[in-house]
């Protein structure tokens, strides 16, 4: 029996390896990739309501960066509120529901943003009169 072992390991060593028929074998990733499919299966697209759009995020947080930027430089700003009036300042601190105004010309203000119709920087006032 040992010599009939032998006999077959150097006849396999002889013959050539066929290469066509073999297959890649990958490990299943837990990854939902077209990798992990079988061949000819479709990727589902996610249903989130008939096919519409998902809706952009309600806060983008621009708002947020705005007055950041002009709170650290100190920037000289200009509030139009929905009755006419201008009031001049820089922006010490925001929160959800208003500003903080500090003023040379008078006190300091809380200002709600509701009742701001826009603001811009002091700088632009030559460019809009």
């Amino acid at each position: 029996m040992k010599d009939s072992m032998d006999s077959t390991t150097i006849s396999r060593a002889h013959e050539p390896e066929v290469f066509s028929n073999r297959k890649l074998i990958r490990p299943a990733l837990n990854r939902n990739d077209h990798h992990a499919r079988p061949e000819g299966e479709r990727r589902e697209r996610p249903t989130n309501g008939g096919g519409k759009k998902t809706p952009p995020p309600e806060q983008t947080h621009a708002e947020n960066f705005y007055y950041q930027k002009q709170m650290q430089a100190r920037t000289p700003m200009v509030l139009v509120l929905h009755d006419g009036e201008e009031i001049h300042g820089i922006i010490e601190w925001y929160d959800k529901y208003c500003l903080k105004i500090n003023r040379t010309s008078g006190t300091n203000l809380l200002i709600y943003k509701p009742s701001i119709k826009y603001l811009y920087k002091e700088s632009e006032a030559a460019g809009r009169k």
